[in-house]
């Protein structure tokens, strides 16, 4: 017969409790996700993947043919309008009629100047395509006159900014050391190119912040699609203007279209579920709600975007320094919006 303890048994009921449930505990992470509002439109999929291949379609020649017709129509009948108004003016009263006329001419003066200041777009972003292929050419064949030839026009391109006299002066005395075509050109983006590619990170920053946060807290059907559309617009102009090649309106969206080409063309804008999980946990995200996930893949999109218009704009390719990572713009974008 066995003996009764002489000191008491204790049984750590708060620790068996804890283990019992911490097996039948459920996961929050698999908890379903939290609805939308249910009066909201489902979208079809991130608002920047319908940008991107709209923008870049190409326009087919019927409707090439009607919109030249159209706009051509409209022209004329305006311009038939206004003939007849002032001419009518004119025969009522000289006086009024004469000053309608002065405001006529001072409105074909103003479209004029814009016409000058729109073909001066064209022409700078033809000057900055040339210039890269021109690089692109002296990089494959190492030619290291042609590489001089692009170290000329960046120096012109950039001679009348201020914000870039440090960098051209240390490159103009050290360029006649070098004679070596790839040197020469990873000296035009060391000195030269660096502040202006720092700068262009920083626009495509904002840019994917006010898109993530636009498509993850307002809840109006196609706000994010309008939003998408006016940040990349506004991101595209600015890294434009910052490597000299400040376009107008129909250079932007000429601009625009190259971008979404380049993006469609090189199946950039094909962004998944791990692109989000390894920038803001996308898994845990899409769980809290649809809109954050979405938002964050916008986002990420729109860096994408950004970076397509840097390769695009660059006089020089990216060789002597790393192209701008998409997953690092995002996550400096983004911290602290969705819980980074």
């Amino acid at each position: 017969m066995t003996k009764p303890p002489k000191n008491p048994v204790l049984f750590d009921l708060e620790q068996e409790a804890a283990s019992v449930t911490s097996k039948v505990a459920p996961n929050p992470s698999d908890a379903p996700a939290v609805p939308d509002f249910p009066d909201q439109a489902q979208s079809q999929g991130p608002a920047m993947q319908t940008l991107a291949t709209l923008g870049a379609r190409r326009m087919s020649w019927l409707a090439k043919l009607f919109w030249g017709a159209l706009s051509t129509l409209i022209g004329v009948m305006i311009s038939v309008a206004a003939w007849d108004f002032v001419t009518g003016l004119l025969a009522r009263n000289a006086v009024l009629g004469y000053a309608v006329t002065a405001l006529v001419g001072l409105l074909a003066l103003a479209l004029l100047g814009i016409c000058f200041r729109e073909v001066a777009a064209f022409g700078r972003l033809r000057r900055l395509d040339s210039v890269q292929k021109q690089a692109a050419g002296a990089l494959a064949g190492r030619d290291l006159e042609a590489a001089r030839q692009v170290a000329d026009a960046v120096q012109s391109l950039y001679a009348r900014r201020e914000d870039l006299q440090w960098g051209l002066t240390r490159f103009a005395e050290r360029r006649a050391e070098i004679f070596d075509a790839d040197a020469l050109l990873g000296l035009i983006e060391t000195e030269i190119l660096s502040p202006v590619d720092r700068a262009a990170e920083q626009e495509i920053e904002a840019a994917a912040r006010q898109v993530a946060t636009v498509t993850a807290i307002v809840p109006l059907a196609f706000a994010d699609v309008i939003a998408a559309l006016t940040a990349n617009l506004r991101m595209i102009r600015r890294i434009a203007e910052l490597y000299g090649g400040r376009s107008g309106t129909l250079g932007n969206w000429r601009l625009t279209r190259t971008v979404f080409t380049h993006l469609v063309a090189t199946g950039a804008v094909a962004v998944g579920d791990d692109l989000i999980g390894s920038i803001a946990g996308g898994g845990v995200v899409s769980k809290v709600s649809r809109r954050f996930g979405e938002g964050v893949v916008n986002g990420a999109l729109t860096a994408r975007v950004g970076v397509a218009a840097i390769e695009v704009c660059r006089p020089v390719a990216f060789a002597a320094r790393p192209r701008p990572s998409v997953t690092g713009l995002v996550k400096r974008a983004l911290t602290g919006l969705f819980g980074g």
